[in-house]
């Protein structure tokens, strides 16, 4: 083979090899490309999932600390407001976990894009109850948006809880206590 033959094929050998990475980089992607979202590593095993809400829920529950934990819900958009049957768990304490499990089940949302209200799932029988009005409002974890759940028009108007969304269909909150002097951390609690 001459010396030009063999260095036009591996022109074209290299052009074949280069010609996916040139199509990457230009605007037009091929129809099959499909984008996986990353996960978000917080170390020692605490990883949010984007297309695994179960493995996101277990990190969540098993694996965050609660530094973490706040990491994640202040790094998280306000994100969509949730809509229909959202099943929930307790997160911290973690004694609560097992407690709550045959109490609280989640929360029915009957909401739109901009909030509406809802109603608790509790014991295993599945009754609602304890309405909270759905709106969007500052957090009082840190000030940046959030859905805020407010328990006014209940038995229990001093409690409030507020949400975002940190992977599609998984969100994590706060439930405070607004007493008259200051607001009490009870508990955090994911839904989905």
């Amino acid at each position: 083979m001459s010396t030009n033959r063999a260095l036009l094929v591996a022109a074209m050998a290299l052009s074949m090899l280069c010609a996916p990475a040139a199509a990457a980089d230009s605007d037009v992607q091929p129809a099959d490309f499909d984008v996986t979202p990353a996960a978000s590593d917080y170390g020692g095993g605490c990883v949010l999932y984007p297309d695994d809400k179960a493995a996101t829920l277990d990190s969540l529950r098993l694996r965050c600390s609660p530094e973490q934990q706040d990491a994640i819900f202040h790094d998280a958009p306000q994100g969509a407001v949730p809509m229909g049957v959202k099943d929930g768990w307790v997160i911290r304490p973690n004694y609560a976990q097992g407690i709550t499990t045959g109490l609280w089940l989640g929360k029915n949302f009957y909401t739109g894009p901009d909030g509406g209200y809802l109603l608790n799932r509790l014991t295993r029988a599945d009754m609602e109850g304890w309405k909270a009005d759905v709106y969007r409002a500052p957090a009082v974890l840190d000030g940046g948006p959030a859905w805020a759940l407010n328990y006014a028009p209940s038995p229990t108007p001093a409690l409030y809880d507020e949400i975002r969304e940190v992977t599609p269909g998984v969100w994590f909150g706060y439930s405070w206590w607004r007493g008259a002097v200051q607001t009490t951390l009870l508990l955090t609690f994911a839904l989905a």
